[in-house]
């Protein structure tokens, strides 16, 4: 379809809300979206400039558009999340698909049992969840299995057939966890409200259960029936002991989603978690792969209705971290404090963690995945025009001004790369001067790289303020490398980044990957700076030690380190092994001068 065609496409579109398709030349549904206004919003797409390439890719490969106009922003929310997961469009954020998920089902039929299935059969039974994780289904059957007495097999207990006599009550009764439906020992409706019971459990609501069991107890208690209340009481026990665990603020907090974000610059994680009566009855956490930079607002608003149809939720109330935008049909709270905001951070911090859980995952099982995402992130944090693979880091060392020295590290893909790292020893500079030293080290570095035509770093990290950045900066204007390599100063006191040219410094977030990594590459080359500078240091004293001793001049000097290689070794050696090298008499001052003690 032609560039004209298109532009007609879109002045014609309506201004109404609904969800747009852009398909490619070959008719592939390539993106779906949805709008408030769909003209505006398609519009968009041809009169912006976009920053980010994956979208200018996207408006180049539209062919054709077509459109679903709906009533409100609601329906078209859910057409969109439909139509994604339908056609799964390549610049779509991926949604997984939902896996079958447990449910506890009330089946239909005279006295119901109760069980967990993963099929969903239209039948008029009732069924609870789905639940995200098999333990709970567990849990909360055992716990309503302990709590009320009910079969487990599956005959057709209807009258006509329970009055035949056709059945006869098998091990679970003489067991105790049945009552003998099948033989008549167990009215229908003394087992239905144990149904009802089951149900408000099923849904959060442990009151009412906890209130009859307390008046059985005492009713139990009051006719000297101790066994019987005893066996109740441990039912409260059970039930309030469970009931503990899963209330996490004020009971009157019920029937209400909440919902939190957190994300990187590949993928985002959102966390449900669903209340009733104060307790959660549900906890699930949504990973989203980003495909065209899009915001934490979009993806949460696609993640609340994805959840939402997943696990079937008829909640009219949700809380989230900021305003997002669902229709009428649902109200949305921003909590600031008290109950709702702690239950909101509970959310966030459960988004959170199962983001460096999948993380951890990812480090072992998939280390191309993180490294490109650790790259992604320093681009963006550090505002770098490449990813930064190759990271070159400087450091000086002299302490009291003696034996000047520096060091580079070298981190590539984000890892130390320990064969690379290189120490310099200060050569033109006189005494302790850092930014001379600093312009030194740098300049004959990069001559150094430039002359035997090795790779250039993507970025410098100078160990130092402004004075040290400018410093370095000096040493890349005398080798035309300035704008070709970018380079960054870290200071030490506030852990604040100076750009060149910018008062202003940088902070990143304390807990940022990048600054992890930046603090990493600083303190590898302050060690590997201070290693070399004590080792030389040593060095030094000892050559200068055999100077002191008396009767021993500079070629035996000489002649003692071409044989011993070092002076320290000198220092350790026996007397024979000395007399070897420069006699009896010389032998005996020097084995004397070292072993004193």
């Amino acid at each position: 379809m032609s560039k004209s065609t298109l532009e007609i496409q879109v002045k014609t579109l309506p201004n109404l809300p609904g969800v747009y398709q852009y398909y490619d030349a070959n008719g592939t549904i390539i993106y779906v979206g949805k709008a408030k206004n769909l003209k505006k919003r398609v519009s968009s797409y041809f009169t912006k400039n976009h920053e980010y390439g994956k979208t200018r890719v996207l408006v180049k490969k539209i062919a054709d558009i077509k459109h679903i106009v709906v009533d409100t922003e609601t329906d078209a929310l859910l057409l969109e999340n439909n139509l994604i997961k339908k056609y799964q469009p390549r610049y779509n954020v991926m949604l997984k698909d939902d896996k079958s998920y447990p449910w506890i089902c009330i089946k239909k039929e005279r006295f119901p049992r109760v069980f967990q299935t993963r099929r969903l059969i239209k039948d008029g039974s009732e069924y609870f969840g789905p639940y995200t994780s098999v333990k709970t289904v567990y849990t909360l059957l055992e716990l309503i299995k302990g709590l009320f007495p009910l079969r487990t097999c599956n005959y057709d207990l209807s009258q006509e057939k329970i009055d035949a006599g056709k059945y006869k009550v098998c091990l679970e009764y003489h067991l105790g966890n049945c009552k003998g439906a099948c033989e008549g020992y167990e009215t229908e409706e003394a087992y239905n409200e144990s149904i009802k019971a089951i149900r408000e459990i099923l849904k959060g609501n442990f009151k009412d259960s906890l209130n009859e069991f307390k008046n059985q107890m005492h009713t139990l208690a009051k006719d000297m029936h101790f066994e019987e209340a005893q066996k109740i009481k441990e039912k409260i026990e059970v039930l309030e002991n469970y009931q503990a665990k899963s209330t996490i603020v004020n009971p009157k907090i019920s029937n209400v989603d909440v919902f939190s974000i957190t994300s990187d610059e590949s993928y985002a994680y959102v966390n449900f978690l669903q209340l009733s009566y104060g307790s959660i009855i549900r906890s699930h956490t949504l990973e989203l792969k980003k495909k065209l930079e899009e915001t934490d607002k979009q993806l949460l608003e696609l993640a609340i209705t994805e959840i939402r149809q997943r696990f079937n939720s008829k909640s009219k109330e949700i809380y989230v971290p900021f305003e997002v935008d669902l229709g009428n049909d649902v109200k949305v709270t921003i909590p600031k404090l008290g109950d709702k905001k702690h239950i909101l951070d509970l959310s966030l911090r459960n988004a959170k963690y199962y983001r460096l859980e999948q993380l951890k995952q990812v480090k072992i099982t998939d280390p191309d995945r993180h490294v490109k995402r650790i790259m992604a992130q320093m681009k963006a944090d550090l505002r770098l025009s490449e990813e930064p693979r190759h990271i070159e880091c400087f450091d000086n060392s002299n302490i009291q001004g003696t034996n000047p020295v520096a060091a580079c590290v070298v981190f590539k893909n984000g890892k130390p790369s320990k064969k690379d790292y290189r120490h310099f020893n200060i050569k033109t500079v006189e005494g302790p001067d850092d930014f001379a030293s600093m312009t030194e080290v740098v300049y004959r570095r990069y001559k150094r790289l430039l002359d035997e035509g090795q790779p250039l770093p993507q970025l410098i990290v100078i160990d130092g303020g402004k004075g040290q950045l400018s410093a370095a900066l000096k040493s890349l204007d005398d080798l035309n490398l300035r704008g070709k390599i970018a380079i960054i100063g870290i200071a030490k006191r506030l852990e604040e980044l100076f750009y060149p040219n910018d008062p202003i410094p940088l902070y990143l977030d304390k807990k940022s990957e990048t600054l992890k990594i930046i603090q990493q590459l600083r303190n590898e080359a302050h060690r590997f700076g201070i290693e070399h500078h004590r080792n030389k240091r040593s060095k030094s004293a000892l050559n200068t030690e055999l100077e002191t001793i008396p009767g021993i001049g500079e070629k035996t000097i000489v002649d003692l380190l071409k044989h011993f290689k070092s002076a320290k070794r000198v220092s350790y050696a026996k007397l024979d092994e000395l007399e070897q090298v420069v006699g009896v008499s010389k032998a005996q001052k020097i084995y004397n001068y070292f072993n004193k003690s």
